[in-house]
């Protein structure tokens, strides 16, 4: 208590350029993969991606991404032990934003698509184990974690490369596949907007109070559907055969229709990933926040001050701006060759993957789903379509992330609990 009393605003201090630099990790690696899909397929510029991202995800952090949050991340450690000696949950929780963010941008430096919900549940297990005791860790949940880097890629996967299937047999394996492209793709853009209205229904608005029930969600989300349907209709409807452009490549033209429709996918995917995963970057600074100022209180949930989902809405576009092209080139480019359709069936199924886990309470990274519904793209080609080597460096920085997190905020939690103990 007396070490709060004397050092509180120092403490919150670090937490705002720790929270700031974890944010930046966040724009960095995991919005730069969920837009990497749209770059790599040819459908918008880095540029337009960095826009169209300022836009939807800083809104989406804004708007959905909670003003009431557990200060405790997913309940992977239980703090009740410590309740006497509060400074030490907030030793821990800056440990942990400095150590995700710090792999983060290792991570990001190398184009490893990595999950930032798995770099900072990986540092509070580190600073858990040291900080308070590795019973305070509730070692069935990482269970589950370690299970998701399998399942939640091949659900992506899966989904992906039945996507690619339909667009084949409705579309491209057809007589006139110009003509089906523009029938179908109205249907496409349906499934867009209801699935990623689902997400972030399901998973964004209860922050705002707005409880709704499932049917409401639904129909909700059927009407939100119907309107970027039509609005995928007014765009696509324009779109005229170009014979030159098909004389180099067989499917030019079909793949412009494909263009508008991934523009709405790049949009819902940046905002349902603001509303989403901003909250690995400020839980823990809501955190310590909420315990500063309330004198030594560890509470399970704190409020969440409006400047905070700024902070973090901000230095999720600064990551992105700055050093998000890495991760973008990987995803967009490295794994396979994306074209517009393919990309937009890639995340089309990684949205899906998300509505999934979300009502089945798994415990899925985005990053996960979104690289392993590229990979079940390229599958749809066959293994050749695949650049495995660069799937296994993916696969290894996955493994790594979770210790790499936990490692580095045992150490920094002993710098802290010195310098201030």
């Amino acid at each position: 208590m007396e070490v709060i009393a004397a050092y509180g605003t120092i403490l919150i201090g670090l937490a705002i350029i720790f929270g700031l630099y974890m944010t930046w990790g966040i724009g960095a690696n995991d919005l730069a993969n969920a837009m990497g899909t749209s770059v790599g397929a040819g459908a918008v510029t880095v540029k337009q991606a960095i826009c169209i991202a300022i836009l939807f995800e800083f809104s989406g952090a804004v708007i959905a991404g909670g003003h009431v949050t557990k200060t405790i991340r997913k309940g992977i450690i239980d703090p009740t032990s410590i309740t006497a000696t509060p400074e030490i949950l907030v030793y821990g929780m800056l440990a942990a934003l400095l150590a995700a963010a710090v792999w983060l941008m290792l991570a990001s430096s190398r184009g490893w698509p990595v999950s930032t919900t798995h770099s900072i549940v990986g540092a509070l297990i580190g600073f858990a184990i040291v900080g308070i005791g590795p019973d305070a860790v509730h070692w069935g949940k990482v269970g589950k974690i370690v299970a998701s880097w399998v399942i939640s890629p091949l659900i992506g996967g899966t989904i992906a490369f039945l996507l690619v299937m339909s667009t084949r047999h409705l579309i491209f394996n057809t007589e006139n596949p110009l003509k089906n492209a523009k029938r179908y793709a109205p249907f496409y853009v349906f499934l867009v907007g209801f699935v990623i209205s689902l997400v972030t229904l399901f998973k964004g608005l209860k922050h705002l109070n707005v409880e709704l029930s499932g049917p409401q969600s639904f129909m909700l989300a059927v009407l939100i559907g119907l309107l970027t349907s039509g609005l995928g209709w007014y765009f696509v409807r324009k779109i005229k055969e170009d014979a030159v452009a098909d004389r180099d490549f067989h499917f030019a033209s079909v793949e412009k229709v494909f263009t508008p429709m991934m523009l709405f996918t790049a949009c819902a995917m940046a905002f349902a990933h603001g509303s989403n995963d901003v909250a690995n970057g400020i839980g823990p600074l809501a955190a310590v926040i909420s315990i500063v100022s309330s004198g030594g209180e560890v509470m399970q949930k704190s409020t969440m001050p409006v400047w905070i989902l700024f902070l973090g809405g901000g230095g999720i576009i600064l990551g992105l701006v700055t050093l998000g092209y890495k991760v973008m080139l990987t995803v967009g480019t490295k794994i396979t060759e994306l074209t517009p359709s393919r990309g937009f069936c890639a995340e089309l199924a990684a949205a899906s993957t998300v509505v999934l886990a979300s009502r089945t309470g798994l415990p899925v990274s985005t990053t996960h789903i979104l690289v392993g519904s590229v990979l079940g793209v390229g599958l749809a080609r066959g293994i050749g379509a695949l650049d495995l080597r660069v799937v296994l460096n993916i696969v290894i920085s996955w493994v790594v992330t979770l210790p790499a997190g936990a490692v580095m905020a045992m150490i920094f939690f002993f710098i802290l609990k010195t310098i201030f103990g």
